[in-house]
């Protein structure tokens, strides 16, 4: 019959690579969406943390002589996965703030509908503009880039060797909160700026036709004249894919060295 004794550090060890990766499975973009059945998501961690555990890094075996000890690893490691995944899913909710400001401005704002991904009520402009931001960045391959920068952790911050420097990590947030509302309102810009000229027009109108019911018509014109502009400016999704995925990229790589 064959062997399949094996040493107790490597159960543990691989249990530790499973907490990482399944942490960072729960809150990562594509992988943690609502859709996904949890049994899926369970039997996809277990998966990538054989292969990462095969196939990863020369192991570090941590120290630890209780369970107390060996319970503040796994907390490390729930830790790093979670920071890490955090710090991509935040890049790709930008697209929701620019579509609820859109539907504030086309008149959409009361319409929300449940968003599966996050599992929130969410604009019908945001939704949209976040299935089709979420598709191109599959199509490109940015779920692999995701899965290698995590491989990558495990060389650059070994099991029960995470070093929190709360400075840095604290700069990177609010540097990527102030341009996670330029990149917004650079989304959302040529909606608004139309709505705002015709909010102008508009006024013009009123007061020169005071007779006119400027509250009704205003409010279908602004409706027609947001969607065929946001119907004009989908060509600029590419373009927008392509800046969401060199900003989570970034990312990535600070919160990575803000735990080194």
């Amino acid at each position: 019959m064959p062997n399949l004794s094996f040493p107790l550090s490597e159960l543990e060890y691989f249990l530790l690579v499973l907490v990482r990766i399944a942490s960072f499975v729960y809150v990562a973009p594509f992988f943690s969406t609502r859709g996904i059945p949890n049994n899926v998501k369970i039997a996809l961690s277990v998966f990538v943390a054989y292969i990462m555990y095969q196939f990863g890094p020369e192991h570090n075996y941590p120290q630890y002589g209780t369970f107390i000890a060996y319970c503040v690893v796994v907390l490390k490691e729930v830790t790093v996965g979670l920071l890490i995944g955090l710090g991509a899913q935040l890049c790709t909710s930008v697209v929701l703030f620019a579509g609820r400001i859109i539907d504030m401005e086309i008149g959409l704002s009361m319409a929300s509908v449940l968003d599966p991904t996050t599992n929130e009520q969410s604009t019908i402009s945001g939704v949209i503009l976040q299935y089709g931001t979420m598709l191109i960045l599959y199509t490109t391959g940015l779920h692999r880039y995701l899965l290698k920068a995590l491989m990558e952790t495990f060389t650059l911050i070994p099991i029960n060797a995470i070093h929190i420097n709360t400075d840095r990590l604290l700069a990177n947030m609010t540097g990527f909160l102030s341009n996670y509302i330029i990149i917004g309102f650079r989304i959302c810009l040529p909606v608004f700026a139309s709505i705002t000229l015709m909010n102008i027009v508009l006024g013009l109108l009123a007061k020169l036709a005071p007779q006119m019911n400027m509250f009704s018509v205003g409010i279908q014109l602004k409706l027609l004249a947001g969607l065929s502009v946001l119907l004009i400016t989908m060509r600029m999704m590419p373009d927008i894919c392509s800046f969401i995925s060199t900003q989570m990229q970034q990312m990535i790589v600070a919160t990575v060295e803000g735990l080194m």
